[in-house]
């Protein structure tokens, strides 16, 4: 059922980059059948062995069951650099906190992983990894660590011992038990790749350094407030590069920037409840976790933890700021994590503690989701990451 308190009623890109933009959704309506790569939790009382691959059709919205395609302890989050050739997950390694490196392989019908090398984090487990827009660098998040790391990442794939260890200070404290200090848990670049932006919940800050692509070093360059107690944790920019929407977990809202990708500084515009009115008092066990925008940029969609739910909002095209739409049950329970297939038809949402994912499509005209009537299971899936063309 959906769940509503208003009415239903778009910078910086260059022209190369938009001309990419447009050839890739080409190349995404004529191949219909794309890798879903899913990132698990193997600890405790999960059945999981580690990355699994289903394949999704994008025609027909048909999901096929996952299969094991690489055994690894805790391979959380992932990642693919534009290429699709190499798969980067969080793992352990020999007991080890480690990103891993794997090369896509494959054999006709067949598609696996085949393990490249790992390097240990050096400062606990990372809780988000991405790769630069040129994939030639990783960079990851220790949640724990309250640091990010820097990693080069060689012609074939592989990835070279850290760079760069980055430890941030300080505290919100305005919620005592989980802002006692920094806790980075995501990290990611700007459109332009100039700057990289790390959400930490404990510093309810989006903290910002200057990225020099050609030596793969970060320096500090500034920082964006979030809504004290927020806690930000995911982020995505719009298509325009002009917003950034950052999910605040603690807070269960979305706060809009406007982003100066000249000067790579954001203000904060707005702070919208992903809860319908009902329920903007939330209870103790709800929290957010992730955030995606349409690749057309009208709307943006958030997950509820607890609620087990996924937020729509609609972007007004003028400002960038999101009016509430719906909030659609995910058909399973805890949603850590969900994605929006290339073409912008599909949401597939992970319920972590229901092994579940669920299809779901995306209505073009008023951005809602209706549930697709599929549902496949995986052990405690986490994260959910397309394949390229």
């Amino acid at each position: 059922m959906h769940c509503f308190f208003m009415s239903r009623e778009s910078v910086r890109l260059s022209l190369s980059i938009a001309f990419a933009l447009t050839s890739f959704m080409g190349k995404v309506a004529q191949a219909a059948e794309l890798d879903v790569w899913i990132g698990t939790n193997t600890n405790g009382e999960s059945t999981s062995r580690g990355i699994y691959r289903a394949t999704f059709d994008t025609s027909n919205g048909l999901l096929t069951q996952p299969v094991l395609a690489a055994e690894v302890q805790q391979p959380g989050f992932l990642t693919l650099p534009t290429n699709n050739q190499v798969l980067y997950s969080t793992g352990k390694i020999d007991g080890k906190p480690s990103v891993v490196a794997y090369r896509i392989v494959r054999n006709g019908n067949n598609t696996g992983l085949t393990k490249i090398n790992s390097q240990p984090t050096g400062d606990g487990d990372a809780a988000h990894i991405s790769t630069d827009r040129t994939g030639k660098v990783l960079f990851s998040a220790q949640y724990g660590g309250g640091s990010i790391a820097v990693f080069p990442l060689a012609d074939n794939g592989s990835i070279a011992p850290r760079s760069q260890l980055i430890d941030h200070e300080g505290s919100s404290r305005v919620d005592a038990a989980r802002q006692e200090g920094p806790h980075p848990h995501w990290v990611g670049t700007s459109p332009d790749n100039r700057f990289v932006f790390v959400s930490d919940l404990g510093l309810d800050r989006i903290v910002i350094y200057r990225f020099d692509a050609d030596r793969g070093t970060l320096s500090p360059h500034g920082f964006g407030e979030a809504p004290p107690g927020g806690g930000p944790r995911h982020m995505k920019f719009h298509p325009n590069g002009k917003w950034i929407y950052v999910l605040n977990e603690l807070s269960l809202t979305v706060t809009t920037f406007a982003y100066d990708s000249d000067a790579g500084s954001m203000i904060a515009l707005q702070t919208a409840f992903t809860l319908p009115e009902p329920r903007k008092t939330k209870e103790a066990s709800f929290s957010g976790s992730e955030i995606r925008v349409h690749p057309s940029g009208k709307y943006v969609y958030a997950a509820n933890r607890g609620h087990d739910t996924i937020a729509v909002f609609r972007v007004d095209g003028d400002t960038g700021q999101l009016t509430f739409l719906e909030c659609e049950p995910i058909r399973g329970s805890t949603p850590r994590n969900f994605n929006l297939d290339p073409t912008g038809q599909w949401l597939l949402a992970a319920g972590q503690s229901s092994n579940t994912l669920s299809v779901f499509q995306i209505d073009p005209a008023s951005g809602e989701l209706t549930y697709a009537l599929q549902t496949v299971t995986v052990p405690t899936p986490i994260c959910v990451e397309f394949g390229t063309p």
